[in-house]
């Protein structure tokens, strides 16, 4: 099974929006994964969402996610409508440009689970109104929701046949989930899924986002969780996730053409 590959733009962050656009499509990417705060960023800076929208099809680029809705699922019941507004522009934004996921993300301090799936089936009520699906996230080094166990737990919970988690390599090994936690999840019920690599020289469960390495420079056993993907039948893009500060420095160009090559010789 080929996967589309796919770039999420915090592997390059410090290049403008419409440079990562043009970098990703450049590098042979199939799909790019944008963050609405650049887009929000772009336009207070006197862009237009149409500049972006012109640039993906441009260089042909579908969106394959957008990230993120937060603070949702910790909101107070006075600031959750508020809370709540910003969910339904994020999805308006995601519709625009043409997204099927929007990424939820837990809180980061210690939060009820069972708060937590009744607002994402909020959240997942919404999007359907909206035409985009929300998918809840877990996040290694957070208080709440931080194991690939406990997100889809949440899923479960809500009890929708829409819910559906997004699974991450380096939170995976971070938060010493394992592969047969994920061979429990059907396939259709992932989203999407970050490829990344773990520091070499770091522990799991003490890594934060900085420390994600290029794959194939870090510790984690990339090929057998893409061979589970397959046995579950996960039929999603795969996307290139970092936040690696050493990389921003390096021509993006490099970063993302390296990124390709392994990514694909990965998939062989």
């Amino acid at each position: 099974m080929s996967f589309p590959l796919c770039l999420n733009t915090s592997t390059i962050m410090p290049q403008p929006l419409l440079e990562k656009i043009r970098l990703a499509a450049a590098a042979g990417f199939d799909a790019i994964e944008l963050w609405i705060n650049d887009i929000y960023e772009y336009v207070g800076r006197g862009g237009e969402v149409r500049d972006v929208e012109k640039a993906l099809a441009d260089h042909g680029l579908p969106v394959a996610s957008m990230i993120a809705a937060r603070a949702w699922g910790e909101a107070i019941d006075v600031e959750y409508p508020i809370m709540l507004d910003e969910v339904k522009r994020r999805l308006e934004m995601c519709a625009r440009l043409g997204s099927p996921w929007l990424v939820c993300s837990p809180p980061r301090m210690p939060c009820d689970l069972g708060q937590i799936a009744d607002r994402y089936k909020d959240i997942l009520d919404l999007g359907r109104q909206i035409g985009v699906k929300p998918t809840f996230e877990y996040i290694s080094f957070f208080k709440s929701v931080y194991s690939l166990q406990q997100a889809w737990q949440v899923v479960q919970q809500v009890d929708d046949p829409d819910a559906t988690l997004i699974l991450d390599a380096f939170h995976s090994w971070n938060s010493n989930s394992t592969l047969d936690e994920l061979r429990a999840i059907p396939g259709d019920r992932i989203s999407h899924y970050h490829i990344d690599d773990a520091h070499p020289e770091i522990p799991a469960t003490q890594q934060m986002d900085p420390d994600r390495v290029m794959i194939g420079d870090g510790v984690i056993d990339l090929r057998a969780e893409l061979q589970v993907l397959r046995e579950i039948g996960y039929q999603g893009a795969i996307s290139l996730e970092l936040f690696n500060a050493e990389l921003w420095d390096r021509d993006p160009g490099d970063v993302l053409r390296t990124g390709v090559e392994r990514m694909r010789a990965l998939l062989a």
